[in-house]
């Protein structure tokens, strides 16, 4: 069963049966629910409501069912067509839209779509409102308009535009001090949004572009999720253009990975790390980040004299912390940067600005930024669910087995050794467990990684 309903929105893989699947049937009930809830949740007259959509390839079909779908409750649509994620949760607040939705399985492969839902901050949804929307769909308690209140469709394909000016625009993104580094960049689109939108902003900040993967045409060359074993081809092509880094997107732009000039990664867990050095120094201030992410966000905080909290995994979950805590800057250590200065959600094209300013300022080498960061080495691993893993036992099982040490069951269970530390938890985007491992080495973490994965075969039986 791959239709996966959680607070990160409603995905599932294209085809197969109805309520198995994200089949045509199922992306018209979500977007009816999301609609129906939409209409009780603000109370007026008239809604609207804005969608945008990755490149993939059943984006089209998906984009078309969705559209309509709130078009027959009487929602008027502003359609930005291909767009990313942090650009359409910028648009909904300047449109003065009451939600909106995206249309992309992140970094899931291109079997994979899903509906993202937002509010009229242009923000996840709450799990509250989440779980409204998920019994609605399963009542089917829906009431669609006649045909003299039918809702309208508003086409507008400038906000990657928009999304663009509104980063350079902020105080601490510094268009001149870039020009005059003369960086060339090397940029991975992986043949989806980011493609056309990572490339206008790097030329608008005089960057040399070098294009990989930039046709938007939902072909991804290479396993989307940014991690280094998927990332060979970008890595061969900065070290042979004589560039100064390579920038990697996930196709709906909201997860930021960098290659070192050397074609080494700079490491997605130091996205947020280098950024927040910079922001931390102009203003500084607390971060968040999940649990799953380095501790090396929180030792750089310390040294610019601000304190850093952690939150449970899911983007809502970290902005719902980095509100109460007053945040100048927070993230998500898969390379996803929030900057509350222009809107609460992952945008890698604020992140890439601030970046560039930062390596501009230090005028140094990528590799050697890196190098100036407290050295921690992550190991992310899975195991694959089948419905007779009883994931909640297994959790409780570790809980009890290192009760000793330093627990958190927050979100799933992590376990905070002296010198390491391990994080177990159910994804809420696939059918897995995630086990994450940070240690002082390589090494380290892969042998503590490797450690408990065979711990939870033996509970589990596996």
């Amino acid at each position: 069963m791959t239709l996966i309903k959680s607070i990160s929105g409603i995905r599932g893989t294209i085809g197969g049966k109805v309520g198995d699947n994200l089949t045509p049937v199922d992306a018209v009930k979500f977007a009816s629910a999301y609609g129906t809830w939409l209409k009780n949740y603000s109370k007026k007259e008239k809604l609207t409501v804005v969608i945008g959509r990755d490149a993939r390839i059943s984006g089209p079909m998906i984009h078309n069912l969705v559209v309509n779908t709130l078009i027959g409750l009487g929602i008027d649509v502003i359609d930005l067509g291909l767009s990313t994620t942090p650009t359409v949760e910028v648009a909904v607040p300047l449109e003065k839209a009451d939600g909106g939705i995206i249309l992309t399985a992140s970094h899931n492969p291109k079997q994979w779509n899903a509906l993202k839902l937002l509010n009229e901050k242009g923000e996840f949804l709450s799990g509250a409102e989440g779980a409204k929307i998920l019994d609605i769909a399963e009542r089917e308690a829906f009431d669609f308009s006649d045909v003299d209140s039918l809702g309208e469709i508003i086409p507008n394909d400038a906000y990657m535009d928009i999304h663009i000016d509104e980063v350079l625009e902020l105080p601490l993104v510094d268009v001149e001090a870039v020009k005059q580094a003369k960086f060339k960049v090397v940029v991975d689109g992986v043949n989806s949004s980011g493609g056309i939108i990572v490339p206008k902003l790097l030329e608008l900040m005089g960057v040399e572009v070098v294009k990989l993967y930039c046709e938007p045409n939902g072909h991804f060359p290479h396993n989307p999720e940014p991690l280094k074993e998927h990332l060979t081809d970008i890595s061969q092509l900065v070290v042979s253009e004589k560039a100064d880094f390579g920038i990697v997107v996930d196709p709906d732009v909201d997860r930021l990975a960098f290659i070192s000039e050397d074609g080494e990664m700079f490491g997605e867990e130091y996205t947020l790390v280098a950024v927040a050095d910079y922001v931390l120094s102009k203003t500084p201030g607390n971060t968040v980040s999940n649990m799953s992410s380095s501790r090396a966000l929180s030792d750089v905080t310390n040294n610019h004299g601000g304190t850093y909290e952690a939150s449970a995994v899911g983007e809502v979950n970290v902005v719902e912390l980095m509100k109460k805590n007053n945040a100048v800057i927070g993230g998500e250590g898969n390379g996803g940067i929030i900057y509350p200065e222009l809107h609460y959600g992952r945008d890698s094209i604020v992140g890439i600005a601030l970046f560039l300013t930062h390596l501009a300022n230090k005028k140094m080498k990528v590799s050697e930024l890196r190098a100036s960061y407290p050295e921690y080495f992550m190991s992310k691993n899975k195991i694959e669910l089948t419905p007779q893993i009883d994931v909640d036992a297994i959790l409780t099982a570790m809980t009890d087995k290192y009760k000793s040490e330093n627990i958190s069951t927050i979100d799933g269970v992590k376990i905070d050794f002296p010198q390491n530390w391990v994080h177990l938890r159910k994804s809420n985007t696939e059918p897995i467990i995630r086990i994450y491992t940070e240690a002082k080495s390589q090494a380290e973490a892969d042998a503590l990684a490797l450690r408990i994965i065979e711990e939870i075969k033996v509970i589990a039986g596996i």
